[in-house]
């Protein structure tokens, strides 16, 4: 019977560490928004500002909406986010890299 009654109080309380994940992620965003368009950097650059600030976000929304610190089995969680965070970056830069440099590869025929 306590646990059900914790259990509910900890649903009546305001989502305090949601709403602050998500006025941080929109401040991320409007900041890399900021970075691209009004800014006089060089777009590599402005590229790389970009993916730092996504990287951040991505982190940011890893532990403070999907949970990744809860768990009983905590250690399996970080080595699947860490999997997951090679396989983003892998699929970022691949893919930055196919529109940068593969644009080119037909010049050489």
């Amino acid at each position: 019977m306590a646990h059900n009654k914790s259990g509910a109080q900890s649903h009546n309380h305001f989502p305090w560490h949601h709403v602050i994940g998500f006025a941080t992620s929109i401040i991320l965003t409007l900041i890399a928004l900021w970075v691209a368009m009004y800014t006089e950097l060089s777009s590599t650059l402005k590229i790389v500002t970009i993916f730092i600030f996504g990287f951040i976000q991505a982190g940011l929304q890893l532990f403070m909406f999907m949970h990744v610190r809860e768990g009983e089995d905590g250690g399996w969680n970080v080595i699947n986010m860490l999997f997951a965070a090679f396989i983003a970056v892998v699929i970022a830069l691949g893919s930055y890299w196919v529109m940068e440099f593969g644009v080119h590869l037909n010049h050489h025929h």
